[in-house]
This record gives structure tokens, sequence and C-alpha cells, in this order.
């Protein structure tokens, strides 16, 4: 072990003022473990529009009450240079490993600094964080989440009075005074900070209890999971507010529970995270199951299916955000529906339909959720937004509302949700979308795949031809720069390649869209013949 590592140690070890945290670097200073001691030393975890995300754990490459007192400190300091000191700054958390007490210093740290502080007082869905800020008048608000990240990890998420999370310059002036704090102990802090609890709790359901009409259907079987995270009860509350009757909850995963015991990552895009979702389905003969992941940010659906592995199936991200789409732009709203650029290009159509305007953004609710006049967004990873008028971000909660409205509409009428993607397929074109996706240990092999492709481009893509590559990474008129490639293909196909933002990823989005007459079922064999095609050659392509 070098001195300076260990002087960096020792150095953490003076300030820390958690004892665990304290103590978990101790044992590993006594075993001389220095491969562990300079990967937590080797840099600091980096602020970003994600906030800040990662293991839990001492050193400043780990999520930890240090990191987090200097984060607060310089959220602070920005919001003090740009005068956003007219409302208080507005904490929530979910129930993670410490997130409690992550929350609790972001408190002390901001009224340390003079500015107003609010603090959820309970674990709560990052939703009605999104939706307290406007609510609140807040200047700011931070969750203490990770979200669908893995047990050892917590992160730190901020957004601005507007409610949406925050966008450059803004990161990169917030990571700015974040590395101008001073020592710990120079930075003040207060105790007399307010809490909120009921009073916005019920300001949130009653809003989400006003998106159903009184006289829409409401007869619907229902089975649910928040995956141990902190969705339910306000998901039975939202629910109950709009007349349905309360799902059955998977009893195993319906508490908070941080080491999220029963699956192997807590995100409903993960095989077999909700399996226990589908097991109480079928043994209900639920019409449908729904999941939110661990802050309920997020919301998966799934359907009865015969042709699926023991009878149901999650739908696609994309296939639940053309249902949402056709649901809410058929009435025509005066405003802007959004999706990603990784998202289907079905949601276009759809708008053009109605005779609504639509806009394309990059990757992240960062981008979806500020897009002016907004009426309906989303991306393919299980994100929604359905009332962008109070929540300018994705929303598992009010989404998994809005779908139990459009379940219970159709069965009334004696139709499923298969039935209305069928519709969709006939009237617009079969879009079937899948993904490839490589996780990795070493960041680096993200970066060889990305070079590797943009210094040999494909010329054809599985049964089609690529027609033209656009690399994000130059930026456009309509989006920023971003590292990622876009493929346009034949016959409307397309390939978006990227790393992902929030995972040790590289994420692959593929679309095909194949004509239908009358025969959906055989169009949808060709979509799936025709992606794994394309999922082949790009693979061979990236080297993954």
């Amino acid at each position: 072990m070098t001195v300076d590592l260990r002087t960096a140690a020792e150095a953490w070890l003076s300030e820390d003022p958690d004892p665990d945290t304290r103590a978990e670097l101790r044992q590993l200073l006594e075993a001389g473990d220095t491969a562990e001691l300079a990967d937590r030393f080797a840099g600091t975890l980096e602020f970003g529009t994600a906030g800040l995300r990662g293991a839990v754990g001492a050193g400043p490459n780990r999520m930890n009450r240090v990191v987090v007192i200097r984060a607060a400190a310089g959220l602070c300091a920005y919001l003090k240079g740009k005068g956003l000191t007219n409302g208080p700054v507005l904490i929530g958390y979910d129930a993670r490993h410490k997130s409690d007490v992550f929350a609790r210093d972001t408190a002390a740290v901001v009224r340390g600094a003079g500015l107003d502080a609010v603090l959820l007082d309970r674990p709560t869905p990052t939703p009605v964080i999104a939706f307290g800020i406007r609510h609140l008048k807040a200047v700011a608000g931070v969750v203490v989440t990770a979200s669908h990240n893995p047990p050892q990890d917590n992160g730190y998420k901020v957004y601005l009075g507007d409610g949406s999370q925050i966008v450059p310059p803004a990161d990169a002036e917030i990571a700015a005074a974040i590395a101008g704090v001073g020592p710990l102990d120079s930075v003040p802090r207060g105790k007399d900070w307010q809490t909120t609890g009921d009073d916005l709790l019920n300001a949130y359901l009653d809003r989400i209890a006003e998106l159903v009409p009184v006289d829409a259907p409401r007869d619907l079987s229902v089975a649910y999971t928040p995956l141990h995270g902190v969705g339910r009860l306000l998901v039975e509350g939202a629910v109950a507010r709009a007349g349905f009757a309360v799902p059955a909850v998977v009893a195993s995963q319906a508490d908070p529970d941080p080491d999220f015991p029963t699956v192997s990552f807590p995100n409903p895009e993960e095989p077999g995270a909700i399996d226990a979702a589908l097991e109480l389905a079928r043994s209900m003969n639920a019409d449908i199951a729904v999941a939110n992941d661990p802050d309920a940010d997020r919301c998966a659906v799934a359907i009865p299916d015969a042709s699926a592995e023991a009878g149901w199936r999650m739908l696609r991200g994309d296939e639940l955000g053309a249902l949402l789409g056709e649901f809410l732009l058929s009435a025509r709203p005066d405003g802007v529906a959004a999706c990603s650029i990784v998202s289907s290009s079905l949601l276009g159509k759809i708008a053009a339909s109605y005779g609504v305007r639509y806009v394309e953004t990059l990757t992240g609710f960062k981008w979806i959720g500020r897009v002016p006049d907004l009426v309906f967004g989303y991306e393919e990873a299980l994100g929604y937004c359905v009332d962008p008028a109070a929540v300018k971000d994705k929303d598992g909660i009010s989404t998994l509302v809005r779908v139990l409205q459009l379940a219970a509409r159709a069965k009334s009428e004696g139709r499923t949700l298969q039935d209305l993607l069928d519709d969709l397929a006939v009237k617009y074109g079969l879009h079937a979308t899948d993904q490839l996706s490589a996780r990795v240990e070493d960041l680096s092999l993200i970066k060889t795949a990305m070079d590797r492709l943009r210094a040999t481009a494909p010329a054809s893509l599985g049964a089609y031809t690529v027609e033209r590559i656009d690399d994000l990474g130059q930026g456009s008129e309509s989006l920023p720069p971003t590292d990622g490639l876009r493929y346009t293909l034949s016959d409307g196909a397309r390939v978006v390649v990227r790393p992902s933002g929030t995972e040790p990823k590289l994420k692959c989005y593929l679309e095909v869209v194949v004509p239908v007459t009358t025969d959906v079922a055989a169009a949808r064999t060709q979509a799936a013949v025709a992606l794994a095609g394309i999922k082949a050659d790009l693979a061979t392509a990236a080297g993954i």
C-alpha cells in the first residue's frame, strides 16, 4: 500500500461522521486490502444529470455521508449563487440502506446554508417529490434513491424549481460547486428543518384521482407488486381514490426491504423480477398484473397470453407507451407528445393521426419532462408521464391508475389490452422492438465497442440495408450531443446504440415495422425473425 493511499484513507477517517463506514475503512486498512482501497480512493463519484449513484461504502468513490454532505453543500452554493433562495428545498428518500440518514444530512446542510428545508417524514416514491416541488413552490428537490439498482447502491437525484431533473449546464455547475466545498467541519449544519407527510401525499393522491372520470368503467381484477419498494401504500391509496378495487399484492414483496431478497435485480425489466406477480395473477385469474420499481417512478404491466410461457407476458415498454399514447392522444389535446430517441417511432405516427405535435428527445426524463406544452411522454424503459401538468417526470403511480382505467374500459367492451395492441398494428403497422444489452465489469469494454462500431460501420443488419448512420456525439439542431449511434435501416427499421447512463451496460435498441392487413400473428412472427437477425449481426459488429 502506498503512503499516499494510506494518507488519503486516514484523512477520510478523520472527518467521516458515520461509525459504520469508519469501521469498514479501518478494517480495510488493517487487512491491507490495497486493491479495494485503491478503487475507493481512485477518484470521486461523478455528479451528473442523474446526480450521484454508486455503492454505499467508505471513500470518495462510494455513496456515504461525507459525499452526501459535500453534494448538499455544493447544491446550496449553486442555488445561492443563482439567487434561487425564495422557497424551500424539498427532500425525499426511499427505503434503501442509509437513505434516511443521507436525507437528514441534506436537510441539515440546507438549513446550515440559510435556506429553508422541507423533509418528507417517511420513505416516499420519487414522483411525490417531483409533484411536491411545484406544489410547495420549492426552489429545488432532492431524492435519495438508486431507483432499480442493485441493493448495495444508493443515489442522490436533484431537481430544480420547475420540477424537472437537471440538465447541462446545471450539472457541471453543481459539480464545480461541490468540488469547491472545503473540509467537512467547515460545512455549517442546522437542525430546524420542516417536515411534511400526509398533507403532501394527500394532495398528490387527490390529483391522481381526478384523472379518472366519474362515469368510467372500473371493473377489473389486478395483481400488484412494489418489488420490496416504497410504492404499495400510495398505489393502494391512489387506486382506491380513483374508484377501483385495491389490487391483490404479492405478500413476499409488499413491504420495503433494502436487500430486495426475492429478486436478483429489483428492476421490472429484468428476467424473473415480476415472476411472483405473474404467479399471483394466474392464481386469482386476474385481468392484468402491474408492478412498480422500488422508488415507484416506473410501471410495468403484464397480460394473459396463451402463447407465452406460463400463459402471461410482460408488455414491452414501447407497447405500453403506444397503448397510453393512443388512449390519451385520441382526445386530441392541445400540446406535445414526446418520447426518447431509443423508444418506438410509433408514438410519432399516433400523434400525427390525431393532429398532436410530436418531438423526440435524448434518453431520459430530464429531457422528456421539460418539453414545452407536454401532454404525454414516455421512454421504453418503463417510464411514463401521463399528467405532466402535475409531475414533469416519469410517475409509476399515476401511470398505473391510467393503465387500470384503460384496461377496465376495454374489459367493459369485451376486449383486452392485447386486442388494443392488435388494433394499433392494423392501424399503423406492427412496430416491434427489442433490446440487446451487454452488462460489463470493465467499463472500458463499452468504449471499445462504441469505437469499433464507429471505425467499422456495418452495411447491413439482418435483412435490412443500413441507409444512414448518425453519430449522436455530434449533436444536431434538435438534439444536444450524446454518446450514441443511430442506424436508419430500410423499410422503416432502426437501431440505436448507447452506453447506459445509470448502469455498466451497453444498450442497443432495435425496431422493425411490418405492414399488417388482418393477420397480426403472422406479422409478429415475421418481426421476431427480423429482430433476431438484426440482433445477431449487431452483436458481431459491436463485439459483444
